[in-house]
C-alpha cells in the first residue's frame, strides 16, 4: 500500500503514521479490555505510537543506529509486557498480553517505515490469535480430543 500524504519525513507525514498506528493499536486493545486483561484499551495504542515515533526519530540515522534504536524500543516493550505476566501457585497468566504488547511494538515500527500492509497484517494475526484460539486453547485443556 503507498500514500502520497505519508511519503516523506514531514510533519504531516508523520502525523498519518503516528495516527495510523494509534489505529492499528486500538482493536487488539479493545480486545484486551474486554476481557479485563492487565493491559488494555490505553496500553496498545500507546505502545504502538511510541515505538512508531522512536523510529520516526531515528529515520534520519544512518542503518546501524535505526537498527540499535529497534533493538532498544523491542527490550523495552518486553519490559512492559513482563510486567503484565501474572504468576500463581499453579499458573501463568498474562502471556498473550504480554505477546500482544511486544507484537504492538513491530506494529508501530512498520508503519514508521511505511510497510501499511505488514502493520495490518500484524494486527489481523494477532487479534485472530487472541479472539478464536482461546476456545481451542480451552477445549485441549478439558482433554476434548474431537
Amino acid at each position: 500500500m503507498s500514500f502520497p500524504v505519508l511519503e516523506g519525513t514531514g510533519l504531516s507525514a508523520q502525523i498519518g503514521k503516528i495516527l495510523i498506528a494509534l489505529a492499528l493499536g486500538i482493536p487488539t486493545g479493545w480486545e484486551r479490555f474486554k476481557h479485563d486483561r492487565s493491559a488494555g484499551l490505553r496500553t496498545f495504542p500507546l505502545v504502538s505510537i511510541a515505538s512508531c515515533a522512536y523510529m520516526l526519530a531515528a529515520g534520519s540515522q544512518n542503518a546501524d543506529t535505526q537498527a540499535r534504536v529497534l533493538v532498544g524500543v523491542m527490550t523495552g516493550i518486553g519490559f512492559i509486557g513482563g510486567g503484565s505476566i501474572i504468576h500463581d501457585a499453579n499458573s501463568v497468566r498474562g502471556t498473550a498480553t504480554a505477546a500482544s504488547l511486544w507484537n504492538m511494538g513491530a506494529v508501530g515500527a512498520a508503519v514508521s517505515y511505511g510497510h501499511y500492509g505488514l502493520a495490518v497484517l500484524l494486527c489481523i494475526l494477532n487479534y485472530f490469535c487472541l479472539l478464536l484460539l482461546r476456545p481451542v486453547e480451552e477445549r485441549i485443556k478439558r482433554g476434548d480430543d474431537a
